[in-house]
C-alpha cells in the first residue's frame, strides 16, 4: 500500500529500506490470511500497530487530524487483534485488520508528518544480525524504547495513553506511563515476546547492531548509539 521495500545485505549485515516500488492496485483478500499461522498473524498485527505509533509519534506533536484518525486505527488493531485470538475464524475481524494495516502504510496518517521510525530501524538492524521475526522484534524493543524517550514527549505520550488505551489519569507523567505499561500489557496478552531470549536471541553483538542502525529524524529524542545499545541490552 506504499512505494517502500525492505533489503538485506547479508554480506555487509545491514538491512534497509528502499523507495519507488510503485504499485498499480492492491487486492485486499482476507481469504489469504485463514490459512496462515496465528503467530504470524499477530506478529503483522503487531507491526501495523508499530507502523501506526511510529507516525503518531513523530512531528508535529500537536493535536491535529491525521493524529486523530491514526488513534481510531489503533484502538481498531487493538480492538480486532483481542478478537482475532478469541475467534480465529471471524472473517470480518480479519477484514477489520487488513483494512487497518492498509491505512497504517498507504500514506493517509502521513500526511502532515513527519515519522519517527526509531524503533523499526534497531529492529531492521537486529534483523540483520539475527533474522528474528519483524513482529516479535517490534514488541520486545517499543515498550523500552518508550520508557527511554518518553520524558522528551510527555504531552504526546499521556494523549496517547488516553486515546488509544483509555487511561483516566489526570497528571500527563503518570498517563504517559500508564500508557506504556498498557502497551506491555498488551504484548503479553498477544502472547508476543517481551525479551529476545524468548525468541531464541542469546548470543548476538549487540554493540555492532547499536553501531549500524540508523538515526531516524522524527524521533523526539535523537539517540545516540550508546542509548541504544542500552535499549537492546534491556530487551535481552
Amino acid at each position: 500500500m506504499n512505494n517502500g521495500a525492505v533489503i538485506t545485505n547479508e554480506e555487509k549485515m545491514m538491512k534497509s529500506h528502499l523507495w519507488g516500488a510503485f504499485y498499480d492496485f492492491a487486492v485486499l483478500d482476507v481469504g489469504y490470511t485463514m490459512t496462515m499461522p496465528m503467530k504470524q498473524i499477530i506478529s503483522g498485527s503487531f507491526d501495523t500497530l508499530s507502523h501506526c505509533m511510529e507516525t503518531y509519534f513523530g512531528s508535529p506533536r500537536t493535536v491535529n487530524i491525521s493524529d486523530e484518525i491514526n488513534e481510531a486505527v489503533m484502538r481498531n488493531v487493538i480492538r480486532n487483534m483481542r478478537e482475532t485470538l478469541k475467534n480465529p475464524d471471524d472473517k470480518q475481524v480479519r477484514s477489520e485488520l487488513i483494512w487497518a494495516a492498509a491505512m497504517g502504510e498507504n500514506g493517509i496518517l502521513k500526511l502532515g508528518k513527519v515519522t519517527d521510525f526509531q524503533c523499526h530501524m534497531i529492529e531492521h538492524q537486529l534483523g540483520a544480525y539475527t533474522n528474528c521475526n519483524h513482529g516479535q522484534g517490534l514488541a520486545v524493543i517499543h515498550p523500552v524504547l518508550y520508557r527511554h524517550i518518553y520524558k522528551d514527549n510527555i504531552p504526546q505520550f499521556a494523549r496517547f495513553a488516553r486515546e488509544v488505551w483509555g487511561v483516566s489519569s489526570v497528571n500527563d507523567e503518570e498517563a504517559a506511563l500508564a500508557g506504556i505499561e498498557a502497551l506491555a500489557d498488551f504484548i503479553k496478552k498477544m502472547e508476543l515476546p517481551t525479551k529476545f531470549s524468548e525468541m531464541g536471541i542469546t548470543d548476538t553483538d549487540y554493540a555492532d547492531v547499536a553501531k549500524s542502525s540508523i538515526h531516524t529524524g522524527g524521533c523526539c529524542k535523537k539517540l545516540s548509539d550508546d542509548e541504544i545499545l542500552e535499549i537492546l541490552n534491556e530487551c535481552r
